[in-house]
């Protein structure tokens, strides 16, 4: 484990915060340059991606206490220390969905044809925090095993998959539907390899429950969109 990327001085750089940072960065980026594609106003789009930002990183590690509440009450001092880990990505997604629904509503940007745009780079951003959790020990897997790395390729495979769909979608909506469903497959299996989740119910994690119902809940929505396609709501080519 190497937690502490560098020191400057009186100043800390922390390997996950630092992964984080980087997969975040480049995610703005591209999504900067690829939305005039999609139709969206740049900065609209560098605002609603911010505010993403914070409202999952504030979900996420809401979540994180809520599951290690035990912990945190007896050090409350920890609860909004984040330097080294501690967020669970569900609380996140969930938070961020919310408050980009609000956004775009507000800006009639159109959910999912913004959602569809910043799906893949979320994938590609979620490697890059993995490759951070390598570093840092956390998320570790079952007898050693690297299954941060592991996740980081399977995600870094998601992105590569969802920008090739963008240009190829039929419908609002199909690029973040599919980054759901392959988002909730993935987590799925790759929870039998770690070893930092406790199993809760039939052999299932916290996390392998919520992607079960995500899984379901994004097919459903997949499934009733592309049945009833309507002239506003389809990709003119």
């Amino acid at each position: 484990m190497h937690p502490i990327l560098l020191k400057l001085g009186p100043v800390t750089v922390y390997s996950y915060g630092a992964f984080v940072a980087l997969g975040f960065a480049i995610a703005v980026f591209l999504i900067y340059r690829r939305a005039a594609n999609f139709g969206i106003d740049r900065d609209d789009i560098i605002d609603l991606v911010v505010l993403m930002l914070v409202a999952g990183v504030i979900g996420s590690r809401a979540l994180y206490v809520i599951l290690n509440f035990a912990y945190y009450r007896a050090n409350p001092s920890e609860l909004i220390d984040i330097s080294k880990g501690g967020l669970v990505w569900y609380g996140g997604f969930f938070a961020a969905i919310v408050s980009s629904i609000v956004y775009t509503g507000r800006k009639n940007m159109g959910f999912w044809n913004t959602m569809d745009l910043v799906a893949p780079y979320i994938a590609l951003a979620q490697a890059f925090g993995r490759i951070g959790c390598f570093f840092n020990g956390c998320c570790y897997g079952l007898d050693g095993r690297p299954v941060q790395l592991y996740s980081s390729f399977l995600l870094a495979a998601i992105f590569i998959s969802l920008v090739y769909w963008q240009g190829r979608r039929r419908f609002k909506g199909e690029v973040a539907l599919g980054y759901c469903i392959l988002y909730s497959v993935k987590r799925f299996g790759i929870e039998f390899l770690r070893g930092d989740n406790p199993r809760i119910l039939l052999g299932l994690t916290m996390s392998q429950i919520i992607s079960c119902v995500v899984i379901i809940l994004a097919v459903l929505v997949f499934m009733k969109r592309a049945s009833k396609w309507k002239e506003k709501d389809t990709i003119s080519k």
